[in-house]
């Protein structure tokens, strides 16, 4: 078939609108976390005048960062840290002063979490809102306006088994030929405030006058690294809890008021009213279980109180036997429900579940009606002063 000139100039033009498509660019590679169990082995750590290895791991601004990035700096120093040690949580600040004060001198700093989250025991948690999961660290990094890259070696720890960091925090100060140089503490006291990086900082300045450090290696104290090997105490603990007597006791109105007070005790408690046909509650009470096992060998204590029937006691004993909920559990053992929503909190309006945490007295410090935002509720407790971030 022949085409007129007109006919020609249509097909041509939708020839071309249906033609290759240009070549997109290459999208960043997108990391999800999988941390695996590692293999038991020796570590040693790193020894003065070592070459840095090289590495190529995610950070929590979306980015693959290697040793190359900083070639360009005249002194690097690798922090191996994490989310969850209170020694750790108390460099943060002076962590960020050093980067801050030798950022302009020639200092690049670098920040990496060494642990794997399979090693880490919720009783491990007690200082903490945060564990070391690769999105809670985007969390941390961004509470604390981290102005450095904080990198994740938690799936297999290959890099760090490379440096050796004994604990959280532990410092690797490397010159401009990436030559180990100091090893070791930011300081000999832990206490924010009461030190100020002495020995990393005296380690930066020798490092950027070309001379060797008067002290190149300094004890580290802080949480053990949680290699991917420690999983078998994880598990005894896990097995331990289980074992725990799960049991309920019946409470009346006189007795949820008197709970509430929290008088004779020097605990913050956390009570949360629940019931076995309350969907959100059921949902979410595993989660109050991790709670107490974070925060039990503190001043905590998390106590249930559950809102069935009173004949429906067995029930909701079961129910807890399931949730392994070795805590103080009660059935409130009136039939009158709005007896029990006086005695909890005359600001609630009943629905459940209902949650609420007082102190030593009786002030209450947080509630929340409806499904819990955990986060919150964990930094409403470790922000107590009974409770702190800090030994």
């Amino acid at each position: 078939m022949k085409l007129n000139i007109f006919q020609s100039l249509i097909l041509g033009m939708l020839l071309s609108a249906c033609g290759s498509p240009e070549k997109q660019p290459e999208q960043a590679e997108v990391f999800k976390a999988n941390p695996k169990p590692v293999a038991e082995q020796t570590v040693t750590t790193l020894e003065i005048g070592a070459a840095a290895p090289d590495f190529k791991l995610p950070g929590v601004d979306g980015k693959w960062h290697s040793l190359d990035d900083f070639k360009a700096a005249k002194a690097l120093a690798i922090v191996f840290t994490c989310n969850h040690c209170p020694t750790a949580q108390a460099y943060e600040a002076r962590l960020k002063a050093v980067e801050k004060d030798y950022r302009s001198k020639g200092l690049s700093v670098v920040a990496i979490s060494p642990n794997s989250p399979l090693g880490l025991q919720y009783e491990e948690l007690g200082y903490t809102d945060l564990n070391d999961d690769f999105e809670e660290m985007k969390i941390r990094a961004k509470n604390q306006q981290f102005d450095f890259p904080y990198l994740y070696d938690g799936d297999n720890e290959a890099v760090s088994l490379k440096y050796g960091p004994v604990a959280t925090p532990h410092v690797f100060l490397f010159d401009a030929q990436r030559k180990l140089a100091y090893t070791g503490r930011f300081d000999a006291i832990e206490k924010p405030g009461a030190a100020n990086s002495e020995d990393l900082r005296a380690a930066i300045d020798a490092v950027l006058a070309g001379k060797p450090v008067a002290t190149p290696v300094t004890k580290t104290f802080g949480c053990s690294t949680k290699w991917g090997w420690k999983l078998d105490y994880k598990d005894k603990v896990q097995k331990e809890w289980e074992a725990k007597p799960v049991s309920v006791a019946k409470l009346d109105e006189a007795g949820v008021k008197k709970l509430l007070k929290n008088d004779g005790s020097e605990k913050l408690r956390l009570i949360n009213v629940w019931a076995t046909w309350c969907g959100p509650c059921i949902l979410e009470y595993p989660d109050f279980i991790v709670l107490q096992r974070m925060f039990g060998a503190r001043d905590f204590e998390f106590v249930s109180l559950s809102a069935d029937k009173p004949d429906q006691e067995a029930k909701a004993l079961k129910f807890l036997k399931e949730k392994f909920s070795a805590v103080p559990n009660y059935l409130f053992s009136e039939e009158d429900k709005y007896a029990l929503i006086e005695a909890v909190d005359p600001n609630w309006n009943g629905a459940l579940p209902y949650t609420i945490l007082v102190e030593p007295g009786g002030k209450v410090v947080w509630s929340h009606q409806g499904e819990v935002d955990f986060y919150a509720l964990k930094q409403a407790i470790v922000e107590h002063p009974k409770i702190g971030r800090y030994f």
